[in-house]
């Protein structure tokens, strides 16, 4: 298809133009924006980190922004941030931009204090916190202490210190972090900043700060080096940082000569609904924040970047060529597909493995503390271990049983190691729970997964069939070697007493269409995750009176935050009644029994038209059973080894294949 392939290459020409960033000429226009990985130990980069990075630089990115570096001990606000307060660090960084450099990439560090933007400390004590004034933080609840002025001079010293050292190691500049309420932009923020010494008052003492960091990083490093300045316009925050604060420091860093370029950004981590935009989740637009990186454009005179849900090249190539921004931040795009630019550049794009914004294992692992990795590309943080393929010292015949995402990520992987692999589908579409997870509202974009997945599995040879069930004789007939078994997993319904007969559905049958009769529908949610609140806005959506049953906290309990902050905020807005602490016990024509789970008291709903069950899911292992006789190797992945989520499934399927 060389017309179509000559068409795509050419409709990204702008995305793949160099930039000219201060004194250095960028290879592109893709960024990977500064993200935490958790793949640091005591402070310092790891061989995981670099192998990280490494497979983005392999993959063609321009330009690589290093995660946050503490640039004082009050800027440790997590257990694994990076520090560059001494010159240990300069060996890891060395390695590392060795390493990047190697692929023609740009890579320059972040410097970083976060203020009252604590999230935890090093031994699980309640941090304490510094920042310009004592004022709260709401989302962490952390009360601050006043800088004095000396740790203010003291810290402003700490991000020159710390960009001489970034730079010493061989990084081509840094950037400095004022985005997302954090120190600098606690400093500009007048409802933050209280001070009425020289770094308060009024519009040029708050600025100060951000001032005067600037020119002790450029004092340190001279003219060649790139400074960046990292920014949110708008936070989001009736108390936030206003937009035209913001832009004015801008101009005021721009026309002091000081910075090569300004990265915007939106939100603020000092809010549960402005810490959502700092990655933002799938029910946000693609590009949305690109209006406002426009006015920092038309404001400034050097090159301005964009994040905000840009994940696939031609909505990077769109908000290039018009104006609205000089590169775009694709940072989760390639979390989940580090050759994204390369694809793209080579008229691709269709093989892109697109960032559906689920947030679950990027910054869902981050907030949890593992190493950040990807439901759909599980060898992401695990360069090290699971990121090469390696070729089947001997091919065999695969069969594999089951065309959800954990079947055919292992049939992709087998084929793609040299393996003759057949994957067998009982139903006509691949996908498996996919295919029902995209039916809630806000979640079309996650039908992406099968599509990604199913993709790889066709590039990589695999022969499938699909209406097609398997049984031992078909396993026998056909002389298969290996068979991994991907059967997913059924509803389950808990025990309950039921009297008369009240309409029950599960969840499932809802999302496939089936009646649900007027009036009140309590769903019963076990699982807490997208199924119990996305059928109680399907069905507050079709005018039901909904409540929400759970035996949670909170309904989504198990959602990575920003994701549950926007399906709460959807619920409150379709007035579906949340009910937190029940289990259910039992219903009858008319009425749902549920039992408080701390105090087993009785909670008692009435005129109830139906139950609508997003409970547990059993294990379709029957097949397993089936073959356990069997003397060649049978293995399980995904729900039927045991029910959990597409993450699981997709990285069972990646070590079954790996070590077939």
């Amino acid at each position: 298809m060389p017309g179509r392939t000559a068409a795509i290459a050419g409709s990204f020409d702008r995305l793949f133009e160099p930039l000219v960033v201060g004194r250095t000429t960028v290879k592109n226009r893709v960024v990977s924006s500064g993200h935490d990985t958790v793949m640091v130990e005591d402070g310092r980069i790891t061989e995981q980190l670099i192998a990280y990075h490494e497979a983005r630089a392999a993959g063609g990115v321009g330009l690589i922004v290093v995660q946050v570096a503490g640039v004082h001990e009050t800027a440790r606000y997590t257990a694994h941030v990076l520090m560059a307060t001494d010159d240990d660090c300069i060996e890891g960084y060395r390695r590392l931009a060795d390493v990047v450099h190697g692929y023609g990439t740009t890579i320059v560090g972040q410097l970083f204090h976060p203020g009252r933007e604590v999230m935890e400390s090093r031994d699980g004590t309640l941090p304490a916190a510094v920042a310009p004034s004592a004022v709260a933080n709401e989302r962490f609840r952390v009360m601050p202490r006043a800088l004095t002025h000396d740790e203010v001079i003291e810290i402003i010293d700490g991000y020159g210190r710390a960009a001489e050292r970034l730079v010493r190691a061989g990084l081509d500049g840094v950037e400095v972090v004022a985005s997302h309420g954090y120190l600098p932009a606690q400093f500009l923020n007048p409802f933050v900043n209280e001070r009425d010494d020289e770094y308060g008052g009024d519009e040029a003492g708050r600025q100060r700060f951000l001032v005067e960091t600037v020119r002790a990083i450029r004092d340190q490093l001279g003219p060649e080096p790139i400074v960046g300045l990292r920014l949110s316009m708008d936070e989001r925050d009736p108390r936030g940082l206003a937009p035209d604060l913001a832009l004015r420091a801008a101009r005021a860093l721009d026309g002091a000569g000081v910075i090569d370029y300004v990265s915007v950004t939106t939100g603020t981590s000092a809010t549960l609904a402005g810490s959502d935009h700092i990655a933002p989740p799938m029910e946000l637009p693609n590009g949305y924040v690109a209006p406002s990186a426009r006015q920092v454009k038309e404001a400034v005179g050097v090159p301005v970047f964009v994040a905000g849900r840009i994940n696939q090249p031609q909505e990077a190539e769109r908000i290039i060529a018009d104006g609205l921004a000089d590169a775009c931040v694709m940072t989760r795009a390639m979390i989940c597909d580090p050759t994204m630019a390369n694809l793209a550049r080579e008229g691709r794009a269709e093989e892109i493995r697109a960032c559906v914004a689920c947030n679950q294992a990027c910054i869902g692992h981050f907030h949890a503390g593992f190493a950040i990795s990807c439901i759909q590309h599980p060898e992401t943080g695990r360069e090290l271990t699971l990121g090469r393929r390696v070729r089947a010292a001997t091919p065999r015949e695969v069969l594999v049983v089951g065309g959800g995402p954990a079947g055919l990520k292992a049939a992709a992987v087998a084929a793609e190691r040299g393996h003759r692999v057949t994957l067998h589908e009982a139903s006509a579409r691949l996908g498996g729970q996919v295919l029902l997870a995209q039916r809630l509202p806000g979640r079309d974009e996650f039908g992406g997964v099968a599509t990604n997945l199913e993709g790889e599995a066709r590039r990589a040879g695999v022969h499938i069939v699909l209406n097609s069930t398997v049984d031992r004789d078909l396993v026998e007939a056909q002389s298969f070697e290996h068979v991994v078994i991907a059967t997913g997993a059924r509803p389950f319904r808990v025990p309950m007493e039921v009297l008369g007969s009240p309409t029950i559905l599960d969840a499932d049958a809802v999302l496939l269409r089936a009646p649900v009769p007027p009036g009140r529908v309590v769903v019963v949610d076990w699982r807490d995750d997208w199924v119990g609140v996305g059928v109680a806005r399907l069905l507050a959506a079709s005018g039901h009176d909904v409540t929400l049953a759970t035996p949670g906290y909170v309904a989504g309990a198990s959602l990575q935050q920003y994701v549950r902050d926007e399906q709460l905020a959807a619920l409150a807005r379709a007035r579906v009644t949340v009910l937190p602490l029940v289990r259910l016990f039992g219903a009858d024509d008319d009425t749902v029994y549920l039992q408080h789970v701390l105090t087993d008291e009785p909670v008692l709903l009435d005129h109830v038209a139906a139950v609508v069950l997003a409970t547990a899911r059993r294990p379709a292992s029957d097949l397993a059973d089936e073959l356990g006789t069997m003397t060649i190797p049978v293995q399980l992945v995904g729900d039927c080894l045991a029910p959990r989520t597409v993450e699981e499934a997709v990285l069972d399927g990646l070590r079954v294949a790996t070590a077939i």
